[in-house]
């Protein structure tokens, strides 16, 4: 309804002298339609005017006037507006047809935003918990460019530090020279539970020393980090390429750090920051607490390179946001991190946005990387994909390879769609059988509402000679109306980059479609100029659908 807050806030500002802005974060949507289309509490006004809200609401309503507006009714201190149907639905669906699925969408405006993520490290498999990061990350970066933004979107690979030794330490030592004998990630990741499942503080010594070596420039450490670090990153770069991400620019820890050490150094000189009795550089952050940034060997650690990261990605890309997408496992790291850019007083400390989510855990309780109780993202994916395709061959008789594409879409939005469903803050239990369900909130049930739509559309010509008058059902009007919401859901879900407005919009809006599509003929229509006006009601409907799925990450299916 925004177009039509728009207008209705200009009126009331008319009236009042009151600033549009001020009367347009007042209007809502009632949550029962039959309370209006749009409402506006006048409690809010009352101190601008200095009236009672209930006397503000009464006089307001015999001074609006509005073709869109077919009745107004003041409810207490509450104005209320009711929407000529038969105008709105014009309106709405013209717009729709004209703009098609780039409706709801702005021009572009010359900002940049950066967003970081999925940021792995490189001794272990991507799991579960990087669906989320991954799925975060691709859904905001398509919800900021649907607003016009220029999105940049890089990925930094941890590819050094005491948790890399750890894997190259129990490789060294009972790895045997073997070669990768399963996808190469998850071959290093095996080292990596190897190490934890036989820690002891001389294991945790040696894995301290080899850092050491590794920093210090010896060639066997080096030899052995390259060969297992490109084993881990080939896996990597085949989960990306199947989850569909592409970045524009990759970090690597390993070629930054030296810098990030020299910053501090730099910093520490200038009496920025301070060195303890055992030698380690750190800096008092008060309430935050004392942080190290260098350790007292002289190696570093992830904040050490964390803040040459920052002014890298600034002078990189000249953004008017970073983005850096992690678990909020990491948020005090964060919170330190932009303190310290705030203190060093860089001209972009300010530019950065932490977009932390929770934990990801299955029914059966919290996995743990050290114990090897990860669910690995391949492994999850593919159950998934096969469980689809179980699905599949109750419905459809198709080839084998027709199968496996089909199910490699239905099994990724299945993932996506429930990762995206919550609010990134809140921890979430991940249900794969609840996931790949055709009907309820999930992936495969849009698809399937898309299916059902298109097919309409496959089995006749075009609409022509619209009327769309003719579009009076409940049904029609409330799926219409719902259709209207869609640019303000969008900017509502790239402004506080969170995908889930949008994904509860999506189950809304096929919801409302399938009430229709189960009430209404369409090819059968009782006339022709009721079929070609619900067909382009349809058509406008997979146009909306088509977006929603596209900046949810989900790709579309021709069968089901």
């Amino acid at each position: 309804m925004n177009q039509f807050k728009e207008e209705i806030s200009i009126l009331i500002s008319k009236e009042l002298n009151i600033k549009k802005e001020e009367i347009l974060t007042l209007i809502e949507s009632p949550p029962d339609p039959n309370l209006g289309d749009l409402s506006l509490p006048c409690f809010q006004l009352a101190k601008f005017i200095k009236k009672n809200p209930n006397q503000i609401a009464q006089e307001l309503k015999s001074k609006i006037k509005n073709p869109i507006i077919k009745e107004i009714k003041v409810v207490g201190p509450y104005l209320n507006f009711f929407f000529n149907n038969e105008k709105l639905i014009g309106i709405i669906l013209k717009k729709i047809l004209k703009e098609k699925e780039k409706y709801g969408f702005k021009p572009n405006n010359n900002k940049k935003v950066v967003i970081e993520f999925p940021s792995p490290n490189t001794n272990k498999p991507l799991h579960l918990g990087h669906l989320r990061n991954m799925s975060l990350g691709e859904s905001v970066s398509r919800l900021l460019e649907s607003q016009g933004y220029k999105v940049f979107r890089v990925n930094l690979n941890n590819d050094r530090g005491i948790h890399i030794c750890k894997s190259m330490i129990a490789y060294k030592k009972w790895g045997k020279n073997k070669q990768p004998d399963k996808k190469p990630d998850h071959f290093v990741g095996d080292f990596y539970v190897m190490f934890s499942q036989n820690e002891s503080p001389e294991l945790e010594k040696e894995a301290q020393e080899m850092l050491r070596k590794w920093e210090a420039g010896d060639k066997e450490t080096l030899n052995l980090w390259k060969k297992m670090n490109n084993w881990a990153l080939e896996g990597f770069n085949t989960s990306y390429k199947r989850v569909g991400l592409k970045f524009d620019k990759t970090y690597f820890e390993s070629k930054i750090y030296k810098k990030g050490k020299k910053l501090i150094l730099d910093c520490f000189k200038k009496d920025l920051f301070q060195k303890d009795k055992k030698g380690a550089i750190f800096i008092d952050l008060k309430e935050l607490g004392k942080k190290i940034l260098l350790r007292e060997d002289g190696t570093a650690i992830y904040i050490t390179q964390d803040i040459y990261l920052c002014k890298l990605k600034f002078d990189d890309f000249k953004f008017e946001r970073s983005i850096i997408v992690s678990a909020h496992e990491q948020d005090y790291h964060f919170k330190v991190l932009f303190k310290i850019l705030e203190l060093l007083k860089f001209p972009f400390a300010n530019k950065f946005h932490h977009l932390s989510y929770g934990m990801v855990n299955l029914p059966e309780g919290r996995m743990k990387s050290r114990e090897g109780t990860v669910v690995d993202a391949d492994d999850l994916i593919q159950e998934l994909v096969d469980m689809a395709k179980i699905e599949i061959e109750t419905r459809q008789n198709i080839t084998q390879t027709e199968m496996n594409k089909i199910a490699e879409k239905i099994g990724l939005a299945a993932i996506k769609c429930y990762l995206l469903k919550s609010s990134a803050h809140k921890d979430i239990i991940f249900n794969p059988k609840e996931s790949i369900s055709f009907e309820g909130e999930t992936g495969p049930y849009l698809q399937y509402s898309l299916v059902r739509a298109n097919k309409i559309l496959q089995k006749t010509k075009s609409p022509k000679n619209l009327n769309l008058k003719y579009l009076k059902e409940k049904e029609e009007v409330n799926l219409i109306k719902k259709m209207n919401d869609f640019p303000e859901i969008i900017k509502r879900s790239a402004e506080t980059y969170s995908p889930h407005y949008l994904t509860e919009y999506s189950f809304k809006l096929a919801s409302l479609f399938n009430l229709f599509y189960e009430k209404h003929q369409v090819i059968n229509a009782k006339n022709d100029q009721i079929k070609n006006a619900r067909l382009a009601l349809v058509l406008t409907y997979t146009y909306l659908l088509n977006s929603c799925l596209n900046l949810l990450g989900i790709e579309k299916v021709q069968i089901m």
